[in-house]
């Protein structure tokens, strides 16, 4: 499947996206206005339906567009204008996903840090619990995967016990979430850091900071170096 000229090669998500919402400014598609069908967008920008899916989904959180189920996909009424795009949330899902891994590499060191000194016993057994889905989601449905996989990085935020913390994660996570799946699905050298995974619990559950902090820079170095080849060394 070719990708539409207006696309780059690396995630493709937040790509479409952006793409989507420009067509949208650029009245393409007017306020009430139906969308085309999931499967017509997919052929003539050479993305999959789960793609287009994901990109509808972002863009109707930001109310860009409202999901009306057995009707349709239609442009909101009015749409958002450009003064209304500021905040935080939208901020980061225009911007590279080069910088959003960046900001969740600073939010999981300090996270792993703080967990570190903070987390009880029943916390590890939650957090096995966890590891234990994302292991045995691994190979599988690729959104299903991220999903379990961020459900364990984000327990080990809230474990930090720093509400500000947890709240920008929860900022960042959509945009993160987007560029994962499309890494599991489109990236066929994307290496296997479940070790890594590993011993960042073992590092919170002996309450070694060091540890938790090398386990967790050690997982997103990887996954960062990987993104940033995907983007041109941008």
């Amino acid at each position: 499947m070719t990708k539409s000229p207006g696309l780059r090669h690396g995630p493709v998500v937040p790509q479409l996206e952006s793409l989507l919402r420009e067509r949208i400014r650029q009245g393409r598609w007017k306020s009430g206005e139906r969308l085309p069908s999931e499967v017509r967008l997919a052929a003539e920008l050479g993305v999959g339906r789960s793609t287009v899916r994901e990109a509808v989904r972002l863009l109707a959180h930001d109310g860009w567009l409202v999901v009306r189920h057995g009707s349709g996909t239609f442009v909101a009424d009015p749409p958002p204008s450009a003064g209304e795009d500021g905040d935080l949330r939208g901020l980061l899902r225009r911007a590279r996903v080069l910088e959003a891994f960046e900001v969740r590499r600073a939010l999981e060191v300090e996270a792993a840090r703080l967990a570190a000194a903070r987390i009880r016993p029943e916390d590890v057994e939650e957090l096995r619990a966890l590891l234990h889905g994302r292991q045995e989601r691994l190979g599988g449905d690729p959104a299903a995967f991220v999903d379990a996989d961020l459900g364990f990085h984000r327990a080990v935020v809230d474990l930090a016990g720093n509400a500000v913390l947890s709240g920008l994660y929860a900022t960042v996570q959509p945009v993160l979430r987007a560029a994962l799946v499309e890494l599991v699905v489109h990236e066929t050298d994307l290496p296997d850091m479940s070790y890594a995974h590993a011993d960042l619990l073992t590092a919170l559950a002996h309450g070694d900071a060091d540890g938790a902090i090398a386990a967790t820079v050690e997982h997103l170095d990887a996954v960062i170096t990987l993104v940033r080849s995907g983007e041109g060394g941008r």
